[in-house]
C-alpha cells in the first residue's frame, strides 16, 4: 500500500546488502532476475512494486509466477496499513496518492486496496504499519531477511580542527586537552601510528581514564543506534592537526571496542597533510 512504508523497506534491504530496484514495471521483472542471475556480484534481489504503475501493475502476479521457476528462494513481503493512518501519512506528506485523481484520498486507498488483494493473498510475509514507525519496521525486515547477525559498523576518524569537523561525523571527542607531541622535537616529525607518539600521548594525566570512559559510553550508546535502525556510526576523534594526538586515541579506542566485538574501521584523515 502507498504510505505503509515502501522506502523505509527499500532502505533496510540496501542496507542487508539487496539490489533494490524501485517501481520496476512487472513486465520487465523476469528480464532484470535473468540478467542477475548471470552476475556473479549480485547476491540478492529486491523489487519494490506498488500501484504507481498503473495499468502496467495488472501483470505483476504473472512475473512472480514466471520468475519462481527461476530462483531457489522467492519471498512476497505486502506493507499495508489502517485507512485511517494512511489518511494522515498522505496528509502529513502533502504528497498525492498515486491513484487518486478527481475521487478523494479515502476513494483512491479503497481502490489500491482492491487492487493489490490477490497480490496480498498470495504474500508471505505481511506487515501492518499502522502502529509502527520506520524503526520498527526496519527491525522486522532486518529480521526476517538478514542472513547473519546484524553488525554495527563503526567508522572511527582521526582529524585536525584547523582542517574541519568530518561533516558526516556522528559523534566528535576533543582530544586537544592531551599535551601535544608537536612540542617535542624527536616527536615533531613522526606520527600517532609511531610507538613513542602513542606512549607520550597515553603517558599524559587522564588519558587512559578518558580512552576507558570513552569506550564505556560508545559501549551503552552504539548498541542503541543499531535498534534505533543505524548501521553505520562515524566517531571523529580530533586534535589540532590530525597528526599525534587524534591518532593515537583512535588507535587505541578502535582496540578496546574490536574487543567489546564492534566492528570498526579507522581512518586518519590529516595524518600527513602538514
Amino acid at each position: 500500500m502507498s504510505g505503509a512504508g515502501r522506502s523505509t523497506a527499500a532502505h533496510a534491504l540496501e542496507d542487508l546488502g539487496y539490489m533494490v530496484i524501485d517501481n520496476l514495471p512487472p513486465q520487465l521483472i523476469q528480464n532484470t532476475v535473468e540478467l542477475m542471475i548471470t552476475n556473479q556480484e549480485v547476491k540478492k534481489l529486491a523489487v519494490v512494486a506498488d500501484a504507481r504503475g498503473g495499468s502496467l501493475f495488472h501483470d505483476l502476479d504473472i512475473s512472480i509466477e514466471s520468475i519462481r521457476n527461476l530462483v531457489n528462494s522467492l519471498k512476497i513481503v505486502f506493507l499495508e496499513a489502517s485507512d485511517l493512518a494512511l489518511v494522515r501519512r498522505f496528509e502529513g506528506s502533502r504528497r498525492p496518492h498515486p491513484l487518486q485523481a478527481a475521487d478523494g484520498l479515502l476513494q483512491a486507498i479503497g481502490a489500491e486496496r482492491s487492487l493489490l488483494e490477490k497480490i496480498r493473498n498470495h504474500a508471505d510475509l505481511i506487515i501492518d504499519t499502522s502502529d509502527r514507525n520506520v524503526h520498527d519496521l526496519r527491525r522486522i525486515i532486518e529480521a526476517n531477511f538478514d542472513e547473519v547477525d546484524a553488525r554495527l559498523r563503526v567508522t572511527l576518524v582521526s582529524f585536525g580542527f584547523k582542517y574541519g569537523i568530518p561533516l558526516d561525523a556522528d559523534l566528535v571527542a576533543d582530544v586537544r586537552f592531551l599535551p601535544n607531541p608537536f612540542w617535542v622535537p624527536e616527536l615533531r616529525e613522526k606520527t600517532g601510528l609511531d610507538n613513542d607518539v602513542s606512549d607520550y600521548v597515553l603517558a599524559a594525566p587522564d588519558a587512559l581514564k578518558f580512552l576507558d570512559t570513552y569506550a564505556d559510553l560508545l559501549k551503552i550508546a552504539l548498541p542503541g543506534y543499531m535498534r534505533e535502525g543505524k548501521r553505520f556510526v562515524t566517531i571523529g576523534i580530533g586534535c589540532t592537526g590530525g597528526k599525534h594526538r587524534s591518532v593515537a586515541i583512535a588507535e587505541n579506542l578502535s582496540a578496546r571496542l574490536v574487543m567489546a566485538g564492534l566492528e570498526v574501521q579507522v581512518i586518519h584523515r590529516d595524518r600527513g597533510r602538514e
